[in-house]
C-alpha cells in the first residue's frame, strides 16, 4: 500500500512538471519561474523521465508549426491513431535526432552549467538514479515502481495527448487541425486532457475555457503564484 501511494504521488508531481514547466512555461513561455522551481522541475524530470528540455520543446513547437500535416512529429492523421497511442514515444525518440530542427525550435531554454553539463550529456543517469534509489528501498517492488514511472508520460504525454487529442472527444473551436479535448476534467493528466483548448491560444497557460470544465495544472500554477514560485506572463 505504501509504495502504491509513493507510485502515485511521483507520477503525479511528474505529470505536474510537464504541463506547466515544459510545456505552458518552457514551450510556450506563459510561465516565468523562480529559480528554486525551476531548478526543482528540472532535476525531477532529469530523473523521473530522462527527457531533455531543449528537444522536449523544440518538437512540441514543430508540432504546432505543423500541426497534423506531413511534417507533424507526432500526429495520428499522419502516423495513424494506434502508432501515436502505443508508440509515440519512438516518434518522439525520432524526431529529437534532428539536431537542427532541436536547435532552430528549442530556442530560450535553460542554458546554465546544469543544462550544459548534467542534465543533458547524462539525460539518463537520472533515471539509472532512480532505479537504484527504489530497488534499495523497496526491493523488487521498487523494479515495478521504477518501470511503470518509465512508461507513466510515454503512454500518457506521447501516446494519449498526442494521440487521443488529435483523433478523439469534443471540441470548443474548429481550429485548422484534429485537436480534441479528451475529457472536460484535467485531472489525471494535469489539464492536458483539454487539448483543443490549448489549440485555440497556445500562449494561455489555463487550459479550461467553459465554466464547466477544470484544468488542474491551472489550480498547481495559481497556488505557485501565490507563494510567488512563478509569474504569469500570458492570461
Amino acid at each position: 500500500m505504501l509504495e502504491f501511494i509513493i507510485l502515485l504521488v511521483m507520477t503525479h508531481i511528474t505529470i505536474v512538471c510537464v504541463t506547466v514547466f515544459l510545456h505552458r512555461g518552457q514551450a510556450h513561455k506563459a510561465l516565468e519561474f523562480h529559480p528554486v522551481a525551476s531548478h526543482f522541475m528540472r532535476f525531477w524530470l532529469w530523473m523521473t523521465t530522462g527527457m531533455v528540455t531543449k528537444e522536449w520543446v523544440a518538437i512540441h513547437r514543430k508540432h504546432h508549426g505543423f500541426t497534423d500535416k506531413p511534417d507533424d512529429p507526432h500526429s495520428p492523421v499522419v502516423y495513424g491513431i494506434w502508432r501515436v497511442l502505443f508508440g509515440g514515444v519512438w516518434l518522439y525518440v525520432q524526431s529529437s535526432r534532428d539536431r537542427n530542427m532541436i536547435n532552430r525550435f528549442g530556442t530560450g531554454t535553460p542554458d546554465d552549467w546544469m543544462e550544459n553539463n548534467v542534465y543533458t550529456p547524462y539525460s539518463k543517469w537520472g533515471i539509472i538514479a532512480l532505479l537504484i534509489l527504489e530497488t534499495a528501498l523497496f526491493n523488487g517492488w521498487g523494479i515495478v515502481m521504477w518501470l511503470i514511472q518509465m512508461a507513466w508520460i510515454p503512454f500518457w504525454a506521447a501516446g494519449v495527448v498526442n494521440g487521443l487529442g488529435h483523433w478523439w472527444g469534443y471540441r470548443n473551436s474548429e481550429t485548422n487541425d484534429h485537436s480534441h479535448n479528451i475529457s472536460p476534467w484535467g485531472i489525471v493528466i494535469g489539464g492536458e486532457e483539454l487539448h483543443n483548448n490549448h489549440h485555440i491560444a497556445p500562449a494561455n497557460p489555463k487550459l479550461s475555457v467553459k465554466w464547466w470544465e477544470f484544468d488542474l495544472g491551472w489550480f498547481y500554477i495559481r497556488v505557485l503564484e501565490q507563494l510567488r514560485l512563478l509569474r504569469i506572463v500570458h492570461r
